[in-house]
């Protein structure tokens, strides 16, 4: 990630650890309490139906085990099982987290529910392998299900000897899926050790993540473990409409941009009445203006050259409508249930008038323009809301960043104005950062294209103006209106690339030897919206828009 920012974390670790403490050993908590949810359905109720096996998030825990080193940071990494279990209640699997960052987690407590006649879609395991140790006699047992039935979790002790049998218990099949590693939390001596989650995400996708971990000697063995699956026919635990508002104003980010930004962005509507043209193949001499809706946009298709939005061909009228308009500007919300219908993801979109170009630094050359590489008009950017259903706290954030980006646990978040998180728009890019520094982009520390996101006086308080634009599978759906434009299929810009081969050679004639071909050798393995003049096209086209973020 950011070099600067992560060797500043490594060394406030590292004092910590002289001090004989830990990140892991604070417990997490946001700024503020969280506010009183508008009533409704089966929202932040504490417990979820999956069609008749109830389920419960606990984030108290008993520590078993810690190691020291190994992991991220080389930190180690802690071992937990759920305590405070209530009545009723089974653990389903023990949590782990690495120690670089303060304890925050959570995992699945399952009961059947009254609605289950037979009684056994939880049943405990007829026995226990010993699945790995470590030579600090720490224990990782996979339970032996009865037929019919499988593990979502291993049971972590300090002793060789076999755990109770009523310790844990396992699922009936057919409320369990496929399950895949997710992130690296600890490692040593070949054993590592991988979060869990489902195979199949995205919107509406049954599979659920328990909270459990796998640990592995071999990555390519088959995982023995499975993830939980919602069974029930109706998604009863997403927020409604003013639920879904009362979130994002509590949650809403500011968006600082850096001190040299000159494109900010706009509303869409402030675009389409302040000039944007559209344009079709093979009449380009007679563009049309566009309704400040986007009513009169050809709607669907896709990104196959046939239309494509342009800036007004007036000069000055293009030179003001670059630079965005911040005073009016809003951010589009699309809400959406994510894991079973255990969480709800806020997506929020930004939209951009125009893209600026990349800068590179090469060598001792920190700082270099790369000429109209880089640059396209109608920029689309957003971070995404990861917010539990049980009880509506923030728990992750995507930063999305040239069609990459990266989840960040909501422990690692600055925040401001009570539980609002900061993120950071990058310069000419508008990458999303959730830290403050300077990445950089497609080639090592000596060369690459520079992602500068730097704090200025200038921020946007997205919680100030914002639209739902799409709501799926929330309960009041239907109340939402989609503004034309969602539908527009088509690029927000048109795909200019005569522009690249000549700033490349201008760009390699300043330089000699090793920095010339790394410069080549960079310049192939940006992505294609970063090095082109690319329009790109709308949220609702982005495979972020049904699917998983990454």
């Amino acid at each position: 990630m950011m070099n600067s920012i992560k060797l500043s974390f490594i060394v406030i670790c590292k004092l910590l650890i002289i001090g004989n403490c830990l990140p892991i050993d604070t417990i997490f908590k946001l700024p503020s309490s969280l506010p009183t949810w508008p009533q409704g359905g089966g929202f932040a109720t504490g417990e979820i139906d999956l069609g008749g096996l109830k389920i419960r998030k606990i984030s108290s825990f008993q520590k078993i085990w810690s190691a020291n080193e190994g992991g991220p940071d080389n930190l180690g990494a802690t071992f937990f099982e759920p305590s405070l279990i209530p009545d009723g209640f089974s653990m389903l699997g023990a949590y782990a987290q690495p120690n670089n960052q303060p304890l925050f987690g959570w995992v699945l407590l399952g009961k059947t529910n009254s609605s289950d006649e037979s009684g056994e879609i939880l049943k405990p395991p007829i026995d226990y392998t010993l699945l790995a140790n470590t030579p600090q006699n720490t224990y990782f047992w996979l339970p032996t299900p009865p037929d019919g039935y499988k593990p979502v979790g291993l049971v972590v002790t300090t002793s060789p000897d076999k755990p109770s049998l009523d310790k844990i218990r396992c699922v009936r099949s057919d409320f369990t899926d496929e399950p895949e590693t997710d992130t690296w939390i600890w490692g040593e001596n070949g054993l590592n050790v991988y979060g869990l989650r489902p195979k199949a995400r995205g919107t509406n996708a049954k599979p659920l993540s328990v909270g459990t971990f796998i640990v592995q000697t071999d990555t390519k063995a088959t995982l023995p473990l499975s993830c939980l699956k919602n069974k029930n026919p109706t998604f009863t635990s997403t927020p409604n409409r003013n639920q879904v508002d009362a979130l994002f104003r509590t949650y809403s980010p500011y968006i600082y941009f850096h001190p040299d930004e000159k494109y900010h962005p706009s509303s869409v509507n402030w675009f389409f009445a302040n000039g944007a043209l559209l344009y079709t193949k093979g009449n380009e001499s007679n563009p049309v203006t566009i309704q400040p809706n986007g009513s009169n946009l050809p709607l669907g298709g896709s990104s196959d050259g046939s239309y494509w939005l342009d800036l007004p061909t007036d000069k000055q009228a293009r030179g003001n409508i670059v630079k965005g308009d911040l005073q009016t500007s809003e951010v589009y919300l699309h809400v959406k249930p994510v894991q079973g219908s255990t969480f709800t993801d806020i997506q929020v979109w930004l939209f951009y008038p125009f893209n600026g170009h990349a800068v590179a630094k090469l060598g001792f050359i920190k700082k270099i323009p790369l000429g109209h590489i880089g640059e396209h008009v109608g920029d689309w950017e957003h971070v995404t809301l990861r917010i539990s259903n049980f009880d509506g706290t923030l728990y992750r954030v995507f930063f999305a960043e040239h069609g990459g980006g990266r989840w960040v646990d909501s422990c690692l978040l600055e925040y401001q104005n009570g539980n609002k998180f900061v993120g950071y728009a990058s310069l000419n890019g508008h990458a999303s950062y959730y830290r403050g520094g300077t990445v950089l982009l497609g080639g090592d520390d000596d060369v690459g294209v520079r992602d500068d996101a730097w704090r200025s006086d200038v921020v946007m308080d997205t919680g100030g103006k914002f639209t739902v634009v799409a709501a799926d599978g929330v309960s009041a759906a239907e109340s939402v209106v989609a503004p034309p434009w969602l539908d527009y299929g088509r690029e927000w810009g048109p795909n200019i690339t005569s522009d690249f081969a000549k700033d490349m050679k201008r760009v390699e004639k300043m330089l000699i030897g090793i920095l010339k071909s790394k410069f080549r050798k960079l310049m192939t393995s940006l992505p294609r919206e970063i090095i082109f003049q690319v329009g790109p096209t709308g949220p609702k086209m982005k495979n972020n828009w049904n699917g998983d973020e990454n």
